[in-house]
């Protein structure tokens, strides 16, 4: 049923290893503006992309991929709370906001949404909430806040920490915004040590 309605380019509460998220599959016409507005979210914050695993990174990921020091953060950190901002892939002109330069790539630790993104592709997603408001934890707290409409697909308490967020640029990564994973852990295996 998800995939019937993603392919409608309509939004999806999906689970994931943090939090429920609401996500659209971005080559649908008006999928990514619909979610801005459910969201209330500016389109000044560029939306994250969820990946079932490094294949599908590496294909959004420009010029010639994650890069070295993306590819070792995601192969120690993914499926996980690890979002890489690498740039963007000349060509993948999905309307994900921001300055259309880079793209947020993120392999959830959970298999519904890793099925999902396999089948259908990656998916353009945020957090389950309206803009600037605690994420929501539950199915039901989902559904009492977008109401009966939205498809939600119930894995069960999602509580966990938002990703840590990192822009990698080169050799050189810096947090946007720390979380599940520890700052310290992604410096020191982008740094080659273990």
């Amino acid at each position: 049923m998800a995939i019937d309605v993603l392919a409608t380019g309509a939004v999806v509460a999906v689970p994931t290893d943090t939090v429920y998220g609401l996500a659209v599959d971005p080559t649908r016409s008006g999928a990514t503006s619909a979610l801005f507005e459910l969201k209330g979210r500016p389109t000044a914050v560029e939306l994250p992309v969820l990946v079932s695993g490094m294949d599908q990174a590496e294909v959004l990921a420009g010029p010639d991929g994650l890069g070295p020091v993306g590819r070792l953060l995601a192969a120690h950190f993914w499926p996980g709370g690890l979002t890489l901002v690498v740039p963007r892939r000349r060509g993948i002109d999905w309307d994900l906001g921001g300055d259309g330069t880079t793209i947020g790539l993120r392999c959830p630790d959970h298999d519904l949404v890793r099925g999902l993104c396999a089948t259908v592709g990656p998916l353009a997603a945020t957090s389950a909430n309206r803009h600037g408001m605690p994420p929501l934890v539950t199915a039901d707290a989902v559904c009492d806040e977008f109401g009966p409409e939205l498809t939600v697909l119930d894995g069960g308490r999602c509580d966990g920490s938002p990703s840590t967020v990192v822009v990698v640029d080169g050799g050189e990564v810096r947090c946007l915004r720390a979380g599940a994973v520890a700052i310290e852990d992604v410096a020191r295996v982008a740094a080659g040590e273990r």
